[in-house]
């Protein structure tokens, strides 16, 4: 997937952020970037004072399945991953009144009956961590059942959602 196109003058470095992981930038040149957002839940959160950007990408809902594993991962879950990613941002210096929230992916793609929801698990429990910690979603692009690419430009705040051939400014 060729991004150049859809970065509009941004800087020409591009940071993957891959599954489970999460990203925190103030390279104002980076463009963080993560891929296959399927049930998955893609968080950016932006300070626009402080051109600082972060990325999570989370696979499942809740740490509780398996703590020592959100120990030393916590981006695998949403309620680790998620607070893992404010906290980065807070150690930075930002603050919760400036945080943007934006959020892609949550949907059922490999979950087509329905039996495990996933994706509608993970949405429930970003919602939620979010509510707490007194920050709200900006946009989204969620659900369905089409997979996702999701990005942000840490000097403009700018993010982009793919999927398919439609690219879409969140």
């Amino acid at each position: 997937m060729i991004w150049a196109a859809d970065m509009s003058g941004a800087g020409a470095k591009r940071r993957n952020v891959g599954i489970a992981e999460l990203v925190v930038s103030d390279d104002v040149e980076e463009t963080l970037v993560t891929c296959s957002l399927g049930s998955c839940v893609g968080v950016v959160l932006y300070d626009p004072q402080l051109h600082l950007a972060g990325l999570v990408h989370c696979m499942l809902p809740l740490s509780q399945m398996n703590r020592a594993r959100a120990l030393e991962n916590p981006g695998v879950f949403t309620d680790t991953g998620v607070a893992t990613l404010m906290q980065e941002m807070f150690n930075r210096g930002s603050r919760r009144e400036r945080i943007v929230a934006k959020v892609a992916g949550a949907a059922s793609a490999l979950d087509d009956g329905g039996l495990f929801r996933i994706g509608e698990r993970n949405y429930a429990v970003l919602r939620r961590i979010l509510w707490k910690n007194g920050v709200l979603i900006a946009a989204e692009d969620v659900g369905g059942t089409e997979t996702r690419t999701l990005s942000v430009e840490v000097g403009t705040g700018r993010v982009l959602v793919k999927s398919g051939s439609l690219s879409v400014e969140l």
